[in-house]
């Protein structure tokens, strides 16, 4: 799983935006982020592909005043809504953006080019209907943060019995970055305006799901039978799941908190 999805960056920086924290050229920066470009299609009342800054404005106008993310996976449409062609295409690409205030949503599409070390990446945002309904199986921060810390246990005490924790140069080497890029400060995880509560359940979402990268990628571990290897899978899957879910719900907070308050 994506320890920052392009979804998320859209969606916090977008809200930071509707709040008045920050400029349209700063939100559109953060959202870029380190690719070079990102434009959004099919935006109503445009021809053609146009830059971030533009459709954020132009949304606005539309009517809205905030932005939900999905992360759905096979069997789990998580934030999902609908219709089922949104659906399918945010499955397509694992993440989405889903607008409140007017029913629209935005699925990524990434193109990569280049060598090792020197990948060009542009990303095309394409705005597509949806359905005005509630986002599907997404908790709040308080069940999000009980469900991480629940999982996050019995996982670790199946992997632990298994001896599959993650070890090696690979491991060791994307736990190094994400605790420098962890250590440049919290405030970088979330855009001003959120709750300190939605950093921090987003801040342990993405160190679990991190590991469960860090533990997919490193082969079987000490697992050699295939009932072991079974039951590591059994372990894992259930925690990747929670951590989508309180990513989700992180990221979400802003929308929540606003309806909240109406």
């Amino acid at each position: 799983m994506l320890s920052e999805p392009r979804s998320g960056r859209l969606a916090a920086w977008g809200n930071a935006l509707l709040a008045g924290f920050v400029s349209p050229d700063d939100a559109a920066l953060a959202i870029v982020g380190d690719d070079a470009v990102h434009r959004v299609e099919g935006l109503p009342g445009e021809t053609g592909p146009v830059g971030l800054t533009l459709a954020l404005g132009r949304l606005r106008a539309l009517g809205v005043t905030g932005y939900r993310v999905a992360l759905p996976a096979p069997g789990h449409p998580l934030g999902l809504s609908g219709p089922p062609d949104f659906n399918a295409r945010a499955l397509d690409a694992e993440e989405a953006v889903v607008a409140s205030g007017a029913a629209y949503g935005l699925v990524p599409e990434v193109y990569e080019a280049g060598p090792a070390g020197d990948v060009h990446v542009e990303v095309v945002w394409n705005c597509l209907p949806v359905r005005e309904a509630p986002p599907a199986d997404v908790p709040s921060l308080g069940e999000a943060e009980r469900e991480l810390a629940e999982a996050l246990r019995d996982a670790t005490e199946v992997l632990s019995r298994l001896d599959v924790a993650a070890s090696g140069p690979v491991a060791e080497a994307a736990i190094d970055a994400y605790r420098a890029r962890a250590s440049r400060g919290a405030g970088e995880t979330l855009a001003p305006g959120y709750p300190p509560r939605a950093v921090r359940v987003l801040e342990l979402a993405q160190r679990i799901g991190l590991l469960i990268s860090v533990a997919y990628e490193n082969g079987h571990g000490g697992a050699v039978s295939a009932s072991e290897i079974a039951a590591r899978g059994e372990a894992l899957r259930p925690v990747e799941r929670v951590a989508r879910r309180a990513q989700v719900a992180a990221y979400n907070a802003y929308v929540e908190e606003r309806e909240r308050e109406r």
